[in-house]
């Protein structure tokens, strides 16, 4: 059993849509801490990193194709530091939260971790869907704020005070997630 569960959501990214624009500035603020924080993980036995991405609506895309789709996107820089090592968990889902649709409960109850961490992209968006549904299934719920990224300044500090407040998530640096 692993004592913190990781999740990398949506950073296997093309950057082509009509929000990338808002959304880079803020993800390339967060590759340093989220790379870091992705590197101490696959050293520590004790915590799980799970990749889970949109599928963009592609229904035959494996992991792999999504991951080359966003090497070969507009900033492949956003990508690189992060991409997923050999061996790594990995799972597609179609809708704002990392559970709807996946199997992605099944796994943390196989798991069992003491904490789920959030990091990714849309911190008001697919984060705080999938805080929610952590919360809901009583996991407890870390979210790193420089390591997660905005499309809206106001939406994104919004997003995080909700998660905080109303399911109480602990806001902790990414250099402090796996303490």
């Amino acid at each position: 059993m692993s004592r913190t569960s990781v999740l990398i959501i949506d950073m296997m990214n093309t950057y082509d849509h009509p929000d990338a624009d808002k959304l880079i500035p803020n993800a390339a603020e967060i590759v340093d801490p989220l790379a870091r924080l992705v590197d101490e993980a696959h050293h520590r036995d004790d915590v799980d990193l799970i990749y889970v991405n949109d599928n963009y609506g592609d229904f035959s895309a494996e992991f792999t194709d999504i991951v080359d789709s966003a090497l070969g996107g507009a900033r492949p820089d956003l990508v690189k530091p992060i991409v997923p090592q050999p061996g790594s968990r990995l799972m597609t889902k179609v809708r704002h939260s990392a559970f709807y649709a996946t199997p992605l409960a099944y796994l943390l109850r196989q798991l069992q971790p003491e904490r789920v961490v959030l990091t990714g992209e849309v911190t008001e968006q697919c984060i705080l869907y999938t805080a929610l549904d952590a919360y809901v299934r009583h996991f407890q719920v870390v979210v790193p704020p420089d390591a997660v990224a905005h499309i809206d300044d106001g939406l994104g500090e919004a997003a995080l005070k909700m998660m905080e407040q109303n399911m109480s998530a602990e806001l902790i640096p990414a250099a402090d997630c796996l303490n």
